[in-house]
């Protein structure tokens, strides 16, 4: 489509009011950032076959371009226009979080995801960083912000939170870098703690909550990511993470289809530790520890909008503070933390199990602290 033409534009908007006069909630924008093209469609410059990346210089030919915020301010008025609180997401890959901010102004969509946090490797002066670049940035245009791990596009995170770089990045090659999936596991459960003790809105992609990793080895022959084909079969692609959810059984397809159904990618044996059945009334699986942290986070007054602070904390931990009475410490350093050194409170979730109220590496804990 040439999003230059108005035609085109016109037809998207008849698009939009199509499915709202059915009654949708909204609408997920896929590739918001690559609507508009520089009119003479110059040569990128350089040969890249990931084509995923946000962009890497000033006026990209084709991503992130000022001309596509013109296109949602006019899917905006249309939305607007209906009763309801409808929303709008963007997936908007871009180098900045002040650029992401652009696509949440008050007059384009409600919120976009927050890839920079999705690719931010474990690390603790890493992450705060990109944590409060985001908060500053979407507060800017009054917008809430957002945060994601995991997505169809990327490894999951349980396997980059295994590997001895843990950035996240496209799977357009399999990395070959060893995977320690427990210590994976183990960094995932703390990191989902953190991300729902921000302030602003989560996005979780399916399958996260059950702990499941990348399925780096599928035979070649079920691949589906176009990826597969246009590379010559040299780059593997996403179909890692797109493997079908294990919901019941001991043998795939775990309960997935009616009985009989072969699904388009198989799913690996070892997940039949990891079904919705297995883990449900399990208090120490992945599945249990997203219920209690979902639950907590709708009742607690001090989650979901609004601020934090940060609180002093011993060398590689993340301590800050939610009002009221809210407090959240994740430690990524590599030693114990003892619990004197953090505030003093009731245990409401943790990672894993506490052990005289010391917080081991790569683990999270929600405190109730007083108030007043």
């Amino acid at each position: 489509m040439n999003w230059a033409t108005p035609e085109v534009r016109a037809e998207f908007l008849d698009v939009l009011r199509f499915w709202l006069d059915r009654g949708v909630g909204g609408f997920r924008v896929d590739v918001a950032h690559g609507v508009a093209k520089h009119p003479d469609l110059p040569d990128l410059g350089v040969d890249r076959e990931d084509l995923t990346e946000p962009p890497d210089r000033a006026d990209h030919p084709h991503w992130d371009r000022d001309e596509v915020h013109e296109i949602y301010r006019e899917w905006r008025d249309v939305v607007d226009a209906y009763p309801g609180q409808l929303m709008f997401v963007a997936e908007a890959w871009v180098d900045h979080p002040r650029r992401l901010a652009r696509y949440a102004r008050p007059d384009e969509p409600h919120t976009a995801f927050n890839f920079d946090f999705l690719r931010c490797s474990w690390h603790p002066d890493r992450l705060r960083a990109i944590i409060e670049e985001s908060l500053r940035a979407l507060h800017a245009v009054g917008a809430p912000a957002t945060w994601v791990l995991s997505n169809h596009d990327v490894t999951r995170h349980v396997t980059r939170y295994g590997r001895r770089h843990t950035s996240g990045h496209g799977p357009r090659r399999e990395a070959t870098e060893p995977v320690d999936l427990g210590l994976g596991l183990r960094r995932a459960r703390a990191a989902v703690l953190l991300m729902l003790a921000l302030p602003g809105s989560a996005y979780l992609y399916q399958g996260e909550e059950l702990g499941l990793w990348e399925v780096a080895d599928l035979p070649e022959e079920v691949l589906r990511d176009p990826t597969w084909e246009r590379s010559g079969h040299t780059v593997r692609g996403r179909d890692g993470c797109r493997v079908p959810l294990p919901w019941a059984g001991d043998a795939p397809p775990f309960d997935f289809g009616p009985g009989g159904t072969v699904p388009w990618l198989p799913q690996p044996r070892e997940w039949k530790d990891h079904t919705v059945e297995a883990q449900t009334g399990d208090r120490h699986a992945m599945l249990e520890l997203y219920r209690a942290a979902l639950r907590i986070r709708r009742e607690h007054p001090a989650l979901g909008a609004g601020t934090l602070r940060w609180l002093d904390a011993p060398p590689g931990v993340l301590l800050f503070a939610r009002e009221p009475g809210f407090r959240c410490a994740v430690n990524l350093g590599p030693a114990p933390v003892p619990g004197g050194a953090l505030p003093a409170g009731e245990v409401l979730l943790a990672s894993v199990p506490l052990v005289d109220d010391t917080l081991p590496p790569d683990a999270a804990v929600w405190l109730s602290t007083p108030t007043g």
